[in-house]
């Protein structure tokens, strides 16, 4: 057996439970695993690559506008319900360092839906 994983999830499908390894908040959701067998012939399990969508294919809902002291979390609970959801936050605005998108007060933050669901502009 190359994937570890198999027998974990021969096990959850009868039961209709999900099988992926990450909550269903996280960005990882959703992303499959690979295997690579080292020279040594030892399986390595790894993630799968996850590209990150073009923030201007992503529904726009709202813009929030930065003031001194915010935090990422707390936007991210205030528009999405989640503060662990922060990530969203940077894929809408193209940002590989979170902190860099509270940084500057007065900055325009584009608040989306997440990649492959439709939405009308100004919803």
């Amino acid at each position: 057996m190359n994937d570890p994983f198999q027998a974990l999830r021969a096990l959850l499908q009868p039961a209709g439970l999900p099988q992926t390894l990450f909550p269903a908040n996280s960005r990882y959701a959703g992303i499959g695993t690979r295997t690579l067998t080292a020279a040594d012939g030892s399986t390595v399990v790894f993630l799968q690559r996850r590209f990150v969508p073009d923030p201007q294919s992503l529904a726009l809902l709202h813009e929030h506008v930065v003031s001194h002291g915010e935090r990422l979390d707390n936007i991210s609970a205030r528009y999405l319900g989640d503060p662990e959801q922060f990530w969203r936050l940077c894929d809408a605005n193209a940002a590989l360092r979170p902190d860099a998108l509270t940084d500057q007060p007065g900055r325009r933050l584009r608040i989306t839906l997440p990649a492959g669901v439709a939405g009308a502009p100004d919803a």
